[in-house]
């Protein structure tokens, strides 16, 4: 069963699309009654086949996935979604909270993660934070700000990334790594410091995160993986963005 919670046609434009994988249904009416208050409008499932196949065939600014779904796997939901190029926003709920559970979410191309039970104070927090970092602001970046490296242009305002005047499909938290990158080449970043720039201090110590996110990336963007020409590696450092580019 879905449900899509109706709006006036003027703002419905307007608001946010949130998409909510969660077979709980008073946690989901209590988020969609959150969610409108901070402007969103909800779609929600409560099975796993079902929500993605709404993922696939509609747009959404976030999918609210839980893990533990009564036909499908939640971790599996968001490998399917990311092998099928679509890179919605997603953040993970879950009742178990194993640390491995945590590592796997993230690592199979999820941008949060929440374990239940949670406060709705902090969820709403975790989701505007989400939703800003993927929205544009013509205001906070001038057309100067497109950044082009070899064959490799980035451009801020549209998080649009070309390679060879081709577009490239990324997640936010592989275009967030790009951007900090390609703005500062040269630089090299330990696995520490870009959990805490693009994941928040909450993710120290899941350090497989920040590599599996840049092998995705490396595949996006580099014509040779065993011998990268954008993001090489810092040895006993981290990773770099090449300054001879």
């Amino acid at each position: 069963m879905c449900a899509c919670f109706g709006m006036p046609d003027k703002i419905e434009r307007i608001m946010k699309k949130i998409l909510l994988i969660e077979d709980d249904e008073q946690i989901v009416e209590l988020m969609d009654i959150h969610l409108k208050d901070i402007f969103c409008k909800s779609t929600w499932a409560f099975r796993g086949e079902e929500g993605l196949h709404l993922a696939l065939a509609e747009k959404f600014d976030l999918i609210i996935l839980d893990i533990m779904l009564p036909d499908m796997n939640g971790v599996e939901i968001c490998k399917r979604l990311r092998l099928e190029k679509n890179t919605t926003p997603v953040m993970m709920l879950t009742a178990r909270s194993e640390e491995i559970d945590k590592i796997i979410g993230l690592e199979t191309g999820a941008d949060d993660y929440l374990t239940k039970p949670f406060s709705i104070r902090e969820l709403m927090a975790r989701i505007k934070a989400i939703l800003r970092r993927t929205e544009f602001n013509i205001n906070d970046f001038g057309p100067g700000n497109i950044i082009t490296r070899g064959s490799l242009t980035v451009d801020p305002v549209k998080r649009k990334v070309m390679l060879n005047e081709t577009k490239v499909e990324l997640t936010p938290k592989e275009f967030d790594l790009l951007y900090l990158f390609i703005t500062n080449p040269g630089r090299s970043y330990s696995r520490e410091m870009l959990l805490n720039a693009i994941w928040g201090y909450e993710f120290n110590g899941y350090d497989h995160t920040v590599n599996s996110h840049i092998n995705r990336l490396r595949a996006k963007i580099e014509s040779d993986l065993s011998h990268p020409k954008y993001i090489l590696t810092s040895w006993g450092v981290g990773y770099r963005f090449s300054d001879e580019i």
